[in-house]
């Protein structure tokens, strides 16, 4: 293959080196990578014929294996393994020997499967081992010592490797396999899925190629560090590439990751424009429209994939994710099996089927569902996230602290991690710890609006009268900042408050302020009247201080922001 660009500035030559591998993929069955080269060199403008690559090189041993290999692909296409392994055995040439072990693979595969589809569930099936893995790993390790295996070769080798669990020496063969052919997709993928954190990241020695710059980006976004990854992104599309549909799938993707819903929905909505039977991603599009309840969308979404293949493991997410939406959790849970008998190793439908679960109020079974999505991918912050839910549910906080830790690793900034790790601590009586998290859910912004009401009501318990009244404060600002009101928003407890707070201070305006407030919730209408008689009744009799209630306030601990005064007036209840 013609020598790799280490830069973007000869996309002929890049076009060249796809269509050389997508050949490459195809005659080796390796379909999925030959489809990814395929969408990126259709994104590049067409080459002139005489600038098309020549085909491959033609060896002895290739001339010697045509007829078989040729019987065995057939065969092998039409998902005949033990045929195609049959006809290929004894074959010399490398693109033979390597159908030849693929097909004894997936044979074994397929052989699992049938013998589990019907006695298990999609719970156990994922503990079935393929018998054949052994076998080809010893045959595949004898070769690779002697060194005479392809980059096509080292990459199954190092697949058997990650299949039996070996990781460390699998990752070393994914490195080994990349510098032997880079333009290879899918042994980048599969290395990408054994990367844990970005110090492993940076510890990789790869080699400098364009591809490499995919590779970071999809890493990028799989470790959550998305402001990287999106700007990777533009970085390809200024580079030539602003027609890809993987591209903007994946900015799609990394704007779901940031729970930028509205930025996502607008990416996968002209990925669904230029792209309007891609079935890939759809069932991150469809977690979008879920969450938005966007449900006649999610409706037509659902029909719309089941035209197009009703057996694809996203289309039955899609479904499953549609009868969710509409309450129907035992419907929900059984598409999210089906797409898990269609692909055990489908970390979507096991982290939605383990939601389900929770809905019904099956934690056992939650529980597996959530472990079992940890196994295909330890980087799913929700799976952690639902095992920590679960736990708590089942009141066992030391078990929610260990889950929600984890959780919160994988997404430092996420403040519905932070608050539930808060709420773990205050359990376990470590209300400093507990502080400390809600203060931090509140400082990377409060999704949900819930942590500075948390923190008031710990200071509250713990008679950081100050602390409290500050907190409650800021917690009133940030609620009718948003510009509407919250469904689940507490402002006539923290108004209740600060209206007691302030009498004790003997801050009467403030305090008549607070009462009056009061007058406008049901429940808390009778307090704030009382408290306004109590003002009446002091206040001729008694000069309201000046003091400087915006102070720093009391010396623990606590971060507390200096803030202006509340102006309550200006707000609209």
């Amino acid at each position: 293959m013609a020598a790799l660009c280490s830069e973007f500035g000869d996309l002929v030559q890049i076009k060249k080196q796809l269509i050389a591998v997508i050949c490459l993929c195809k005659e080796r069955g390796l379909l999925q990578s030959a489809k990814w080269a395929s969408e990126l060199a259709f994104a590049l403008a067409p080459l002139p014929k005489d600038e098309l690559p020549p085909s491959p090189p033609f060896t002895e041993e290739d001339a010697q294996d045509l007829d078989a290999l040729t019987l065995a692909k057939s065969y092998f296409d039409l998902k005949e393994y033990d045929r195609a392994a049959y006809f290929l055995k004894g074959c010399c040439s490398q693109k033979s020997y390597f159908l030849y072990m693929y097909s004894r693979y997936l044979s074994g595969e397929k052989k699992k499967d049938d013998e589990t589809v019907d006695s298990l569930g999609p719970l156990e099936k994922g503990q079935v081992q393929n018998e054949a893995l052994r076998e080809l790993r010893v045959e595949l390790s004898k070769k690779h010592i002697a060194g005479e295996l392809d980059g096509f070769t080292l990459y199954l080798t190092a697949w058997y490797l990650r299949k039996l669990d070996l990781i460390k020496e699998a990752v070393e063969v994914f490195v080994e396999a990349i510098h032997a052919l880079p333009l290879h997709w899918g042994a980048w993928l599969e290395l990408g899925n054994l990367v844990t954190n970005n110090e492993m990241l940076k510890s990789l020695s790869l080699p400098d190629c364009w591809i490499k710059d995919f590779f970071m980006a999809h890493m990028y976004t799989e470790l959550q560090m998305i402001k990287e990854a999106l700007q990777k992104y533009q970085n390809l599309i200024e580079a030539g590439f602003s027609k890809s549909t993987y591209i903007i799938s994946q900015i799609a993707v990394a704007y779901h990751n940031i729970r930028d819903i509205d930025q996502a929905l607008a990416m996968f909505n002209e990925l669904r424009d230029q792209d309007p039977y891609r079935i890939d991603n759809m069932d991150t599009f469809s977690n979008l429209l879920y969450v938005k309840s966007m449900k006649p969308e999610l409706s037509y979404l659902a029909h719309n994939l089941v035209e197009i293949d009703k057996y694809r493991v996203e289309t039955c997410c899609v479904i499953g994710n549609y009868y969710s939406l509409r309450s129907q959790h035992e419907k929900a849970a059984l598409y999210f099996q089906r797409a898990l008998k269609l692909n055990p190793r489908c970390l979507g439908a096991w982290t939605l089927m383990g939601h389900e679960y929770m809905e019904m109020k099956n934690t056992s079974a939650a529980i597996q569902a959530y472990r079992h999505a940890i196994e295909v991918n330890k980087r799913d912050y929700r799976a952690w996230y639902g095992l920590g839910q679960t736990y708590e549910i089942l009141r066992m906080p030391f078990y929610c602290l260990y889950y929600y830790r984890k959780a919160h690793q994988l997404r430092p900034n996420d403040s519905r991690m932070l608050v539930a790790l808060g709420e773990s601590y205050e359990k376990l009586s470590q209300q400093a710890e507990a502080k400390k998290c809600y203060w931090r859910a509140y400082s990377v912004g409060d999704v949900e609006k819930m942590a500075l009401l948390k923190l008031a009501k710990l200071h509250e318990q713990l008679n950081e009268s100050d602390d409290a009244a500050q907190c409650y404060m800021l917690y009133i600002q940030d609620i009718f900042s948003c510009g509407e009101q919250l469904e689940h928003a507490e402002v006539s407890t923290a108004l209740r408050y600060l209206g007691q707070y302030y009498f004790k201070n003997k801050l009467y305006d403030e305090a008549s302020l607070c009462a009056q407030r009061c007058c406008d919730y049901n429940d808390a209408r009778e307090e704030g009247k009382a408290l306004l008689r109590q003002i009446s009744q002091v206040r001729d009799q008694i000069e309201t201080p000046s003091a400087d209630l915006f102070a720093p306030l009391s010396n623990n601990n606590t971060p507390v922001r200096r803030v202006s005064p509340l102006n309550l007036i200006s707000f609209t209840p």
